[in-house]
């Protein structure tokens, strides 16, 4: 796991796009989330100390393609769920700062003409808000 937390560390930027899974990322996902983003690397904490957030140079976009639509998420609260656990309990925690939270949804219906404009849209954002954010 060193050699991915290098990577990250030699990156501009750390970009997560993923199929939802069950209102969240997939298993293989998380499994890598939770061996990457470990005490001593993302955070550091011990029995005395309170968290100390090591990521505070990174920047984080996450891009979620679900097959429901919007208001099913709405409906049920799931965006905001995803919202909390992955850019808040993740990130957040450890310092990160999370320039986009897309969920690309409906993708089974529509247009790929449509579903590709959208894509697109959210793409040249990551660039825009990177180079804001610099």
């Amino acid at each position: 796991m060193q050699a991915e937390q290098a990577r990250i560390d030699r990156a501009d930027a750390l970009v997560l796009a993923f199929p939802i899974y069950w209102w969240s990322m997939p298993a293989l996902l998380k499994g890598w989330v939770d061996r990457v983003f470990v005490n001593g690397w993302a955070i550091d904490y011990g029995p005395d100390t309170p968290v100390q957030k090591k990521l505070r140079h990174l920047h984080v976009h996450v891009l979620a393609l679900g097959a429901a639509d919007e208001s099913a998420f709405d409906r049920h609260g799931y965006a905001k769920a995803m919202n909390t656990q992955i850019d808040y309990g993740i990130f957040d925690y450890c310092g990160a700062r999370v320039l986009t939270s897309e969920l690309l949804l409906d993708s089974e219906s529509g247009t790929a003409q449509a579903h590709l404009h959208k894509a697109r849209t959210v793409g040249q954002g990551l660039f825009e808000r990177e180079a804001i954010a610099g």
